[in-house]
């Protein structure tokens, strides 16, 4: 069953089901399996939308991020910018310990510590667990992690496929799931900056709906999944994460508001320079 209705806060608890996002991650990992499966050669090696990475690199990248929610539970600071993660840096630096893997040892990792990840965090989901883990804008519910990492997952999809002229076989659970938490995100980054957003966006296609976005005293998202005429969604989360113009996606909004949900593209985007002397 699709969610009508979610709320995503950074002050106070978030509301969304999440054994049915657990259901929608998974089933968007199984799917990109599928297609990697197909994958020969030249696909592994072929570029993406992440400058200098492969297709290769890219799954590479997220073998590494499986392993985010079991080492949250005693390191609840590696995604923290202060404490020096930078997300233009460090997972490539994770890279490094698989350089020499072969693309079939990628994706027999790929399957394994994705199906590690899920039966860990089911478990949790069965223990009632409680676990604060700090994302880059502040501390949060495991959960929210989670919906972190089907956002960062769909994204690179969409990285590895479309960049190869492949159709992205997403649904709109997933893509609704990824373009609140692209908004979410965007605006949460955009308060660390001083900018604040009250705005209501209604957006088109699989996964569109209203979603209402209020960042005025902590950051509130509330969707409503109804039939309702506007950008594509996708095209949305896209911009959002740096990998369309903003303005494009979202030009009937403010110039301000734009500038403010620009912040996290912009940021993704810059060129990481030399370290000062």
């Amino acid at each position: 069953m699709r969610p009508s209705r979610l709320i995503l806060r950074t002050e106070g608890a978030c509301d969304f089901d999440p054994e049915h996002l657990l259901d929608v991650f998974r089933e968007q990992r199984l799917r990109f399996i599928s297609m990697l499966q197909g994958f020969g050669p030249d696909d592994w090696a072929g570029p993406t939308r992440c400058a200098d990475w492969s297709a290769h690199d890219v799954v590479r990248h997220l073998c590494d991020c499986n392993a985010i929610p079991a080492a949250a539970v005693t390191n609840d600071q590696m995604l923290v910018v202060t404490a020096g993660y930078d997300p233009r840096i460090t997972p490539r630096g994770w890279l490094a310990a698989s350089a020499d893997e072969s693309t079939r040892a990628t994706l027999s990792r790929f399957v394994a510590t994705s199906e590690e990840a899920f039966a860990l965090t089911r478990g949790w989901l069965a223990e009632n667990r409680r676990l604060n883990v700090r994302l880059p804008y502040g501390p949060m519910d495991w959960t929210v992690l989670m919906l972190h990492g089907l956002w960062d997952s769909w994204i690179h999809e969409r990285d590895v496929l479309l960049r190869q002229g492949i159709e992205h076989p997403t649904d709109g659970d997933a893509t609704c799931y990824v373009t609140a938490y692209g908004i979410f995100l965007a605006a949460a980054v955009a308060s660390m900056f001083g900018d604040q957003v009250q705005q209501k966006l209604k957006l088109g296609g699989d996964g569109g709906g209203a979603f209402d976005l209020d960042s005025r005293g902590g950051v509130t998202l509330t969707v409503n999944r109804v039939n309702t005429a506007g950008p594509p969604a996708a095209e949305v989360a896209d911009a959002l994460a740096g990998r369309a113009p903003v303005a494009a996606a979202l030009g009937e909004l403010p110039a301000s508001s734009r500038a403010a949900l620009s912040r996290l593209a912009d940021f993704l985007n810059t060129p990481v320079g030399p370290s000062p002397t």
